[in-house]
């Protein structure tokens, strides 16, 4: 398995380009699962449902089946967010795994950037961006490919990307 992460501020794209590159990807027979950092309150659970009425009840655990897909939700009931290489751990094996956020770890990443959101680059101070995709030249020697030229960019994920478990 390979890793690769799409970091950036709210705003410049990531899970727009994510969305674009996941099918190029599969066209070029990849097989990628990806992982995404939330905010706090976020749920995939909704109320009145009987999976929700157990989380409520107070389960560590709902698994929730069907004929189309599983889902294993877990509750962390006050004990700390587990780190990324846990939660990779979790993954079925595929080609690739894409990280959008968690853009404080030290797995190699992609920035995202867009000029219009007025915020600045991250790689200068992250050594583990190896890579941007952008709408506008990044300063320095980063290799870049534009926002919207979706080969290129998951040329240069796969190029980037590193085994895992490093």
């Amino acid at each position: 398995m390979r890793l690769i992460g799409l970091a950036g501020w709210s705003g410049a794209g990531k899970t727009t380009l994510l969305a674009r590159l996941i099918p190029a990807l599969a066209a070029r027979g990849i097989a990628v699962s990806t992982v995404k950092h939330a905010h706090h309150a976020f749920d995939i659970d909704q109320p009145g449902k009987d999976s929700h009425t157990h989380r409520q009840a107070g389960a560590r655990q709902v698994l929730v089946s069907s004929s189309n897909r599983w889902a294993l939700m877990s509750e962390l009931r006050g004990a700390p967010e587990p780190p990324l290489a846990e939660l990779l751990r979790k993954l079925d094996p595929v080609d690739l795994v894409i990280v959008e956020g968690f853009k404080r770890d030290s797995h190699p990443k992609i920035e995202v950037f867009r000029a219009a959101n007025g915020k600045p680059w991250l790689h200068p101070q992250d050594p583990a961006i190896r890579a941007a995709a952008t709408d506008t030249p990044p300063p320095g020697p980063l290799p870049f490919a534009g926002i919207d030229e979706v080969e290129r960019v998951a040329d240069l994920l796969l190029a980037h990307a590193a085994p895992w478990p490093s």
